[in-house]
């Protein structure tokens, strides 16, 4: 992809505004729980202030309801913790769609940007009015680069000038890198819980990787295309055909589906339940399949070592829970050992990688979730297109 960068166009004395991801998970008492993506953020703020430029910074935080300003969905603790890592206040602007005030070198967080009406629809009245608060927008969030949104698209469309920030430029490279011409063996790693929510990946993927490792519901409902019994576990009964498809393709082309044959159970879902480890052909009705077991980590921790470039999104098991987190763990620590290209994306997968201290070994942490997996998916990206197309118009 081909789009102008912050290092080619100059800021001073310019107002820019720059579109991050600031999308953080939070606590029970409404703390913000991982700062990785907006550590992640930094770099493109640094350098427009450093540049001389009037910053405003534009995000958005959970699915509020546009029109009407709601406190739990508010930027506050975000601008707070952002003056902490930055060392300069940033005021928080409540009503900024027809004007703000910020002066050169300094900067200003604007209030959740999907509390605007028609953000999601991409507005155009709304989009035009964004692109006149600045000279230059910056998209930096490649988080939401897959919603073709007021923020992410149709200001991008109408800024005089418009660029990628180095966050968007590095994911971009990472995953490109990891997908277009990957080093063998090519190995992708899919979690979650539903397969419903992957499955056109997991279609995709089977085609391209050498080794697909599955986990979580998804596992489960691969193994009940495998005809066994996964007890009372989370799985989709009504997709255990498509699960069999995937199996087919990869197998078909020399591929593994290193399914458990030994697993983690339990008789309840819950931080105190007791683990019991046992082979798969072993589970009961009422066993739910919490994680995977120790011999078929040895397995996955093999294939891991011998990988030239591993992608991975999603946990193995329930790995909040410190009974069930062995197999996260183990593979966590098989991606960090490997000396193959590594990249990571996805709120849990960053959760994971930071619970085991693996974040400094694995080769890129992409901020982003449902944007890592279009991009995985071969999909157009709507923002990107958008800042690939202004590019060529100003050539």
């Amino acid at each position: 992809m081909k789009f102008k960068t912050l290092d080619e166009i100059a800021l001073f004395g310019k107002r820019v505004l720059i579109r991050s991801d600031l999308n953080v998970p939070f606590n029970e008492t409404r703390e913000i729980s991982d700062d990785t993506r907006i550590v992640a953020s930094l770099p493109a703020i640094q350098q427009a202030m450093a540049s001389g430029a009037a910053v405003m910074i534009m995000a958005h935080l959970g699915r509020p309801k546009a029109g009407t300003f709601q406190e739990e969905f508010s930027l506050a603790p975000v601008a707070k913790h952002l003056s902490k890592l930055l060392g300069t206040n940033v005021p928080l602007i409540k009503d900024w769609t027809s004007g703000v005030d910020v002066g050169p070198g300094h900067v200003v967080l604007l209030e959740n940007c999907r509390m605007n009406l028609g953000e999601t629809d991409n507005d155009e009245v709304l989009s035009k009015k964004l692109a006149l608060l600045c000279d230059v927008f910056v998209n930096d969030a490649f988080g939401a680069a897959h919603r073709a949104h007021a923020s992410t698209f149709g200001v991008a469309q109408y800024a005089d000038e418009c660029c990628a920030g180095p966050l968007v430029v590095e994911e971009v490279r990472a995953l490109t890198k990891a997908l277009a011409s990957p080093k063998k063996p090519l190995v992708a790693i899919v979690g979650g819980a539903k397969v419903s929510t992957k499955l056109t990946i997991l279609l995709e993927l089977a085609k391209k990787v050498d080794h697909l490792i599955v986990g979580g519901g998804i596992a489960n409902t691969f193994l009940l295309a495998k005809g066994k019994n996964i007890g009372s576990s989370l799985a989709e009964k009504d997709l255990v055909e498509e699960a069999s498809t995937v199996i087919d393709q990869i197998e078909s082309r020399g591929g593994k589906i290193p399914l458990p044959v030994d697993i983690v159970c339990a008789k309840t879902f819950n931080q105190n339940a007791e683990a019991t480890r046992m082979l798969i052909d072993e589970v009961n009705n009422n066993d739910l399949i919490l994680d995977f077991g120790s011999e078929t980590m040895n397995e996955i921790a093999k294939i891991i070592k011998n990988a030239g470039t591993i992608v991975w999104n999603g946990p193995l098991g329930v790995f909040e829970f410190d009974q069930f987190s062995s197999g996260t763990r183990v593979l966590s620590e098989a991606i960090a050992e490997s000396a193959g290209f590594s990249i990571a994306g996805g709120g849990d997968t960053i959760a994971a990688v930071t619970k085991f201290g693996v974040t400094d070994k694995v080769n890129y942490i992409s901020t982003a979730g449902g944007a890592f997996l279009e991009f995985l998916e071969g999909k157009a990206l709507p923002a990107l297109d958008m800042l690939e197309k202004r590019a060529v118009e100003t050539k």
